[in-house]
């Protein structure tokens, strides 16, 4: 990740700058809270495909490091939110700010941030990118709510699983891309194969987020373990589990999910491990990294192209 960093590491620094100055507000509590969640760390891994597309396509002007910082401003406005509807206290190794600070603040917080991201937009004066962003956001706030209405659900289809992840987190990766190539002034056919990179390279991320959850260390994901079990989010790895389970052993997982607990987090962690649903999970997201690297033949060879192809592996093999 430094290597692929470094490579855009100017525009990085724009964008990081730009975060501060477009987080300023007459209301110190705005900024605070503003301050707080984007100085969090991360990986800012939205901003950073979005950097290295407009780069791959040979982008000059300065529309991109505004792009960039309009997909990240997105982002953190879904995370303000989500903690909220989670009731999470733990996100990268911090308290959440609605921790910190209370529910309303941190969703009021988070609709600033979502009507900056816009103004921004305006400003950056593209209409066609207006309207994949602002379609964007409404597919993400679909995708949230039918996660909502999924959770505690243990006969949730692995396709409605699939479609959560893609309007709730891919669709952003998508736009991300697409977004780089519109301002590039790419045609259609080099916008919708950037635009399925990054909805595989989004789907792959989550599919291993959802490994993490059973087998990941809280200290470095800086979240808890178990966290989507105590929420009763049927991810693949329990899905797979229900599907192939024997003997009653599904029994345990669809108590826990409809129950919404981590009680018996240690038998289902023994269970997800021995049955093959982590492995599966895996190999399931690689299909997916497998795509997304054959979208980018519409780029042409650069270190940035091959900086985009290395994230897609990034993507399943990280730790956190």
């Amino acid at each position: 990740m430094q290597h692929i960093q470094e490579l855009v590491a100017e525009d990085f620094s724009a964008v990081n700058q730009t975060i501060l100055d477009q987080l300023h507000s007459r209301v110190g509590l705005v900024e605070n809270i503003g301050h707080y969640i984007t100085e969090a760390g991360g990986k800012r891994l939205r901003p950073l495909i979005t950097l290295l597309a407009a780069n791959a396509l040979g982008y000059k002007g300065n529309k991109h490091i505004e792009l960039a910082v309009v997909i990240e401003f997105i982002h953190t406005a879904t995370l303000l939110h989500d903690d909220v509807v989670d009731i999470s206290s733990l996100r990268r190794g911090r308290p959440t700010a609605n921790a910190n600070w209370g529910n309303a603040p941190s969703v009021l917080v988070g609709d600033f941030i979502y009507s900056r991201a816009f103004q921004m937009l305006v400003a950056i004066g593209d209409m066609e990118i207006m309207a994949l962003l602002s379609n964007t956001t409404n597919q993400i706030a679909e995708g949230e709510v039918l996660q909502l209405t999924k959770a505690g659900d243990p006969d949730c289809s692995r396709e409605e699983y699939l479609r959560v992840i893609r309007d709730k987190t891919a669709i952003l990766f998508a736009g991300a891309l697409k977004g780089a190539a519109i301002i590039a002034d790419q045609p259609e056919a080099i916008q919708t194969a950037l635009h399925q990179y990054g909805l595989d390279l989004g789907i792959a991320f989550q599919l291993a987020d959802d490994v993490l959850d059973y087998e990941g260390d809280a200290k470095v994901m800086g979240k808890n373990v178990g966290d989507d079990l105590s929420e009763g989010k049927p991810t693949l790895p329990l899905i797979y589990s229900i599907e192939q389970a024997k003997n009653g052993e599904a029994d345990i997982v669809i108590e826990a999910i409809q129950k919404k607990s981590a009680e018996n987090i240690s038998d289902i962690l023994a269970l997800v491990q021995s049955n093959g649903a982590l492995d599966y999970t895996r190999e399931f997201a690689q299909k997916y990294v497998d795509s997304a690297r054959q979208q980018l033949s519409v780029l042409p060879e650069s270190p940035f192209r091959d900086a985009l192809e290395q994230l897609a592996g990034f993507a399943v093999n990280r730790k956190a």
